[in-house]
């Protein structure tokens, strides 16, 4: 095992997504339910519980999103029928559900990037 850094396991501070339309990716995240906390002209900031999302324009020079990529970003849903209701919103919204497994849906945002909604516990 390696030596701890501190006095507490490392958490995830940010996430930062590049995007050219970050209008769109916007509205992605607010159809998921995550509340903006600020935007700027460079960047909006998304709340995902201990983290924070944070949506960036990207430069003309940038590569594209593979969306073809199976690299995964997964939200944690409380419960079934909570899950049940994200994925009715999702799908009246015009996002397609390309897969599920017992404990979560997957999804793509505009960018092509892949998302899940899960209601798997890590609960030791």
């Amino acid at each position: 095992m390696v030596e701890p850094i501190g006095d507490r396991e490392i958490m995830i501070h940010h996430i930062a997504l590049r995007t050219r339309n970050r209008s769109a990716l916007c509205d992605f995240l607010t159809l998921l339910g995550l509340h903006e906390m600020r935007s700027s002209a460079y960047s909006t900031w998304f709340r995902a519980g201990a983290c924070v999302i944070m949506v960036e324009r990207a430069e003309a020079t940038e590569p594209a999103t593979d969306s073809a990529s199976m690299e995964l970003i997964a939200l944690e849903c409380n419960s079934r029928p909570e899950r049940d209701r994200l994925e009715a919103r999702l799908v009246s919204s015009g996002v397609t559900i390309e897969d599920r497994s017992e404990h979560t849906i997957y999804f793509r945002d505009p960018d092509g990037r892949r998302w899940g909604a899960s209601t798997y516990s890590f609960a030791d």
